[in-house]
This record gives C-alpha cells, sequence and structure tokens, in this order.
C-alpha cells in the first residue's frame, strides 16, 4: 500500500514538474525574445513554418492547438508586419499556404542565438548524460502520449 502511495506521488510531481519546466521556460523565453517585438504565439508560428515552409493554414492551427480563425489573425499581424505571406495553393485555390518572408530569416536566427543563450543558461551545469537521460525520457512520454491520443481517438 505504501509503494502505491509512493507511485502516485512521484506521479503527481513529475506531471507537475513538466508542467512547471515548461510554463517557466515559455516566460523566460517570453522575456528574452520582448526585445525583438515577438508575441509567444507569433515566435510559435515562425518556428513551424522554418521547420515547414509553405505549410496550409489549417496545419498551422492543428500543430498550434488553436482554432483556424485565431491563426488566421496571427498570419494577419505577421503579414502587416512582412514577416509572412499567404499564397493560394497550386492545386486548391481555397487553401492558403503560409511562407516565411526574407525579413522573417533574419528574425529566426535572432530568436535562434536568444535561445541558445537562454537554454546555455537554464542548462548550467547539467552532465551532458544526465541531459541525454532526460531527452530520451520524454521522447518515450512523448510517444507514449500520441499512441494515446491516436487510440482514443478510434
Amino acid at each position: 500500500m505504501a509503494r502505491d502511495l509512493h507511485s502516485t506521488d512521484w506521479e503527481l510531481r513529475l506531471g507537475f514538474l513538466i508542467h512547471d519546466v515548461s510554463r517557466l521556460r515559455r516566460s523566460a523565453f517570453d522575456r528574452c525574445l520582448k526585445p525583438l517585438n515577438v508575441t509567444r504565439s507569433q515566435w510559435w508560428v515562425l518556428a513551424y513554418l522554418s521547420r515547414e515552409d509553405g505549410m496550409t493554414q489549417s496545419q498551422l492551427a492543428e500543430e498550434l492547438d488553436l482554432g483556424k480563425v485565431a491563426v488566421g489573425g496571427l498570419i494577419d499581424r505577421l503579414e502587416k508586419s512582412g514577416l509572412v505571406r499567404r499564397e493560394a495553393d497550386a492545386t486548391d485555390r481555397r487553401v492558403n499556404r503560409v511562407f516565411l518572408e526574407p525579413k522573417s530569416r533574419q528574425l529566426i536566427a535572432r530568436m535562434r542565438k536568444v535561445s541558445h543563450r537562454m537554454n546555455a543558461e537554464i542548462l548550467a551545469g547539467l552532465a551532458n548524460e544526465k541531459l541525454e537521460s532526460t531527452a530520451i525520457t520524454l521522447d518515450a512520454m512523448k510517444r507514449n502520449l500520441l499512441d494515446y491520443l491516436q487510440t482514443a481517438e478510434a
């Protein structure tokens, strides 16, 4: 019985730690990016497009776990800032694809530098072996969660 209680406490603690670290990291990154005049939502759009330029608005909405209207508003603001452009899909004119503009590539490069400096600070003093082990564990948890969500939808 004591073992089950310990297990439950550990599972709760692990969940809270993951949540807190993620929340605090986002807040720290927001603070670091503030001088660049980029909001969290905007940097997420730019980050996804930097990995897969030309995503559809629907794909972005799904990846960001946002509504299509909210993503549309984000893209409107990024477009006005000259960071992205919309183009109609070549095969389906109802679909808009979003592409990075050259100006955004410079901003993304600056964001990456800020991110590297911040990561160096928050990972200071942690041995590479521990970081690798943590990454492997979190990756396994992510895969398990994705599997869970896929089977739950079926």
